[in-house]
């Protein structure tokens, strides 16, 4: 990252009293991995959060679309707020709250669709979550996950209005989820709430695009997408070490 730029995030930092921090979790803080399950915080990261964690006057959340009860599984270890399924459930002070409230009938008219698809592409699976349903290709092979995920998103767009779903082109993964929730809206919530005078929001998929959006409107935000493409962010990170190593110098 450029010297001068991480110079005045260290100022703007120093100088303000109310701090928010949003991390994203897989591409971010992780790599993906083949098994989700197995996206666990290496050491030295973990180390840096728990410093990050410690900071007074900041407020800190991994910020996933991950379900509630696998980030909380994979990070039980640290003791740090939560923002869940995109913003659909959220853990505070080591107590989870729905931010919604649905039926989920829509699922019965989605997961026959995921599963044809599955059928068509090995190495695919389905994801059910409390408010969200996904499919998963990063286990198949390229083009034929690629092109099935196309054609899955043509039959999801189809039903999105009825059911006041939105559709989530994410990395090897497309997600269905209503309308009314998103990690834009999240974030939206805890300013509310909040004001803040300081944000670090980092992420790396589509999923983030509607937080990076939020925050463009806060002169006092620093918004970064980690790796290739098209984004609201207003900087760009190579990898998941520019990641911790920002942390590490604004926060050991």
């Amino acid at each position: 990252m450029d010297s001068k730029l991480e110079a005045k995030i260290k100022e703007k930092y120093r100088i303000a009293t109310n701090r928010l921090v949003l991390l994203d979790y897989d591409g971010t803080l992780v790599n993906y991995e083949a098994k989700p399950e197995s996206a666990k915080l290496p050491d030295h990261t973990f180390d840096v959060l728990l410093k990050v964690i410690n900071e007074p006057n900041t407020k800190v959340f991994i910020i996933t679309g991950r379900a509630h009860k696998d980030i909380d599984r994979l990070i039980s270890n640290v003791p740090i707020d939560i923002i869940a399924e995109h913003g659909a459930m959220i853990k505070e002070k080591g107590l989870w709250r729905n931010q919604m409230f649905e039926d989920g009938i829509w699922k019965k008219a989605i997961i026959p669709i995921l599963n044809q698809l599955t059928g068509k592409c090995p190495g695919s699976f389905i994801e059910e979550k409390f408010f969200s349903v996904a499919w998963h290709y990063r286990n198949a092979e390229d083009d034929l996950g690629y092109s099935c995920s196309r054609e899955l998103i043509g039959l999801l767009e189809q039903l999105a209005y009825t059911y006041n779903l939105k559709i989530l082109d994410g990395k090897k993964v497309v997600e269905a989820l209503s309308a009314e929730t998103g990690k834009g809206r999240a974030v939206k919530k805890l300013f509310d709430q909040n004001d803040f005078d300081f944000v670090l929001s980092i992420g790396d998929d589509a999923t983030d695009e509607e937080m990076f959006e939020f925050l463009l409107h806060y002169s006092s935000a620093f918004t970064f997408k980690v790796g290739e493409g098209a984004t609201n962010a207003r900087y760009k990170f190579n990898s998941i070490n520019d990641v911790v190593m920002l942390l590490k110098h604004l926060f050991g």
